[in-house]
């Protein structure tokens, strides 16, 4: 059995722990650059960017461990006039998955979004993932076809910026 509790600052470790597992699970183990710095500050700050979950394993010598989390942030639907929630990451070990522990911590996400009235969660899945489009789509979500994702990063950020117009005083 596992327990599923909203995270503290005692578990920016074990979620930095949990990210970095993703990141080589997900085949980029040298992409997470989040220190546990930018974790306190971004989760645990005066105005958090984001929420998270942590998974508890319930069973034998790992009782307590971390099984996998979910952390997951607001967004705004112009059309809907409501927040909604972007699942940026869930996440099980794979030594904990076949537990129920990935359904059960996206069923208490969701309960977050309808405790807040949020009339969307979404999240992004990799194309080649299957075990993990085949568990959303067995949960009842849909992939939105005519939507791609669009980012920019890094330098292409600072580059998009230098087009921005001068700001006007304030008044």
């Amino acid at each position: 059995m596992h327990s599923i509790r909203a995270a503290t600052p005692a578990d920016i470790p074990a979620i930095l722990d949990l990210i970095r597992a993703l990141a080589t699970y997900e085949r980029a183990p040298d992409a997470v650059k989040t220190t546990e710095a930018d974790l306190r500050r971004d989760g645990f700050g005066e105005q958090p960017c984001f929420e998270c979950l942590i998974a508890e394993n319930g069973d034998g010598e790992e009782r307590g461990q971390p099984a996998g989390f979910a952390l997951y942030f607001y967004n705004y639907s112009t059309w809907r006039g409501r927040s909604g929630i972007h699942l940026e990451d869930l996440f099980v070990l794979p030594r904990f998955r076949g537990q129920g522990i990935g359904k059960a911590l996206l069923a208490r996400v969701a309960a977050r979004a309808a405790e807040r009235g949020c009339p969307r969660l979404q999240w992004d899945v990799l194309a080649w993932n299957q075990t993990a489009i085949d568990f959303y789509q067995g949960l009842g979500a849909q992939f939105l076809d005519e939507w791609r994702i669009m980012r920019v990063n890094d330098e292409g950020i600072r580059s998009l910026a230098t087009l921005a117009p001068a700001s006007e005083p304030a008044r």
